[in-house]
């Protein structure tokens, strides 16, 4: 079992964000993912805290509605705004977790991806 983390942020460590709902099977293994690889991570639990609609943004320009949402957008759901609206009301609309790490992010499990981050942190880029 790894040593318990600190809750600083080391040059050494990349800065990841985790965005979720703890009820989220998947959200709870991303978290553990980077845990155990000993990665302090930044996360937001949607149930105690409304996701950012800047940080909501970025996703959905990103990644695309698509991307970002389980099911297509609800019908009658063609403006911005009113999606943005209705994912922060229930954000059981998202693919969980939304991970960020600077300026890449991820939407759903997607462990090839978080291991290419770190391998990439480790060869010095």
């Amino acid at each position: 079992m790894p040593a318990p983390l600190g809750t600083t942020v080391t040059r050494k460590m990349p800065k990841i964000d985790v965005f979720g709902l703890e009820s989220s099977a998947a959200t709870r293994n991303a978290v553990r993912f980077f845990r155990e690889r000993r990665i302090v991570v930044t996360y937001v639990d949607f149930g105690r805290r409304a996701l950012d609609a800047a940080d909501l943004r970025q996703f959905l320009d990103r990644l695309g509605p698509a991307g970002v949402l389980v099911d297509p957008p609800p019908d009658g759901v063609t403006d911005r705004g009113a999606l943005l609206a209705q994912i922060r009301a229930n954000p059981n609309l998202l693919r969980l977790p939304l991970v960020r790490h600077g300026k890449e992010l991820t939407a759903g499990p997607d462990e090839a991806t978080w291991k290419a981050w770190l391998a990439a942190r480790q060869a010095g880029r």
